[in-house]
């Protein structure tokens, strides 16, 4: 019907325009007129059919977004059940968290995800990785993180540099788990250090984080960054490459690393370095 109420206002123009041309070349027999009103009247009903398609196309492409872009409100605004829809509210609110994560240049990533990015950027990287990371149960019996840690021997292999930070307690250095953890990845020829918590930073100005920070994150060649997040939810850490966010974990990591000391094999027990110099003196 639109296209039907079109073509027939550019009939009635055309109509007009010629009927106007034969008036003034047969009735008033001014053939210059004719000719000029003629012409005239194609253009103008050209003009006007071209500005209608446009307008048409315009309000169609409108339209299409608009449905688009609502697409989920409608839907949830169709649902009658109240119990549904107090659901339905729930889920939008954890996607919008995600979304407001995604703006920001990271990827959400569950756990088992966030171990296989680790691994996958560790093959990947050619110069050097930083990590710094809390000294937890499992870096010895969990599959996720014995795979993760045999990526990191991949990356010696080839070449590249690994500097591990961990962070633990004073009293942490002389338990046997924490020993034994350590003693194995300054063997296979990691650089090891040490930071106490108490002595970190607090506030390590990076977008998403709290005063809390779970001090488990790693640089991949100051290109891509993994970081676990401080508080438990749906994704438990996430990815970025953007330069800037991986300035500040870069600015960060200086920081932490400021404050370790260098861990160093002794009568076969990891003790610090900075022990070692002052036992001497």
């Amino acid at each position: 019907m639109k296209i039907n109420n079109n073509h027939m206002a550019i009939f009635i123009e055309f109509v007009t325009g010629s009927g106007l041309a034969v008036l003034f070349h047969w009735v008033l027999h001014y053939k210059e007129a004719a000719y000029i009103i003629f012409g005239v009247g194609i253009l103008l009903s050209l003009a006007t059919y071209l500005v209608r398609e446009e307008m048409e196309n315009t309000r169609e492409g409108l339209l299409d977004q608009y449905c688009k872009a609502h697409e989920t409100t409608f839907a949830i605004a169709g649902i009658t059940d109240p119990e549904c829809q107090s659901k339905a509210q729930e889920i939008m609110s954890g996607t919008m968290k995600t979304i407001h994560i995604l703006q920001q240049g990271y990827i959400p990533l569950e756990e088992s995800e966030f171990y296989l990015e680790g691994a996958n950027q560790m093959d990947h990287a050619v110069r050097q990785v930083n990590a710094v990371d809390p000294l937890t149960e499992g870096w010895d019996c969990r599959g996720a993180l014995l795979n993760f840690y045999q990526a990191n021997l991949r990356a010696l292999q080839r070449g590249a540099t690994v500097s591990r930070t961990f962070v633990i307690s004073h009293d942490d250095l002389a338990t046997e788990s924490v020993q034994r953890v350590i003693l194995t990845q300054l063997r296979d020829g990691i650089d090891v250090r040490i930071a106490y918590r108490e002595e970190l930073p607090v506030n390590s100005g990076i977008s998403g984080r709290d005063t809390n920070n779970s001090f488990d994150f790693a640089l991949y060649d100051d290109r891509v960054v993994t970081d676990v997040f401080t508080q438990p939810g749906r994704y438990f850490g996430r990815k970025t490459s953007q330069p800037g966010e991986v300035a500040k974990y870069l600015n960060f990591y200086k920081l932490i690393e400021h404050n370790s000391h260098m861990a160093v094999l002794m009568d076969d027990r990891v003790v610090l370095a900075s022990d070692i110099a002052t036992s001497d003196t």
